[in-house]
This record gives structure tokens, sequence and C-alpha cells, in this order.
């Protein structure tokens, strides 16, 4: 699996948005994690962590305002439609 850790503010606000292809982005946080939205996004795999423990792991559709686990987290993994790996997960977590 290919991921881009995204550590500045213009990879972390962009995210997946507007993109048809990338590599699975990981976004580390140094305090709790902010809400996420999926705008302008193609559905994604969204697996929260609190540090290396995994807190959540969800399917996102496009175009919803705000999510984020209830536990809090400090790194989030998106793996984009895109992603080889993309559809066995699905399978997993449906």
């Amino acid at each position: 699996m290919n991921v881009k850790v995204c550590k500045d503010v213009l990879s972390k606000t962009s995210g997946l948005m507007f993109k048809k292809n990338s590599p699975c982005l990981l976004f580390v946080f140094r305090k709790k994690g902010p809400a996420i939205h999926s705008f302008f996004c193609k559905p994604f795999i969204a697996i929260w962590f609190n540090d290396n423990e995994i807190v959540h792991v969800r399917l996102i559709e496009g175009w919803k305002f705000s999510i984020k686990p209830k536990k809090e987290f400090n790194k989030l993994l998106e793996i984009p439609a895109s992603d080889e790996n993309f559809e066995k997960l699905k399978k997993v977590i449906l």
C-alpha cells in the first residue's frame, strides 16, 4: 500500500478533494484530531488511530459535512476508492 504522509496545512486541508487517483493519505495531528468532511471526494475508507490503536473504521461516502469517531484520535488514514485494497477492505467493514 502506497501511503503519503500529510504534514503541512495545505495537504491536510485538501486531503482527497478533487483527486481521481491518490495514494492513501496519513494525517498525523499534534493534539486531538479534527472532524473531517468529504466534499468533492470519491468514497474512501477512514481509519482513525489513537497512537497505534485503531479507534474506528468507516466507509465514507461523498458530500458528508462533519465526520469523526466518538473516541479521541491523533492519526487518520484515508484509503481512496482508487486504491487496489479498497474493495477488499470495504467488504470487511460492511
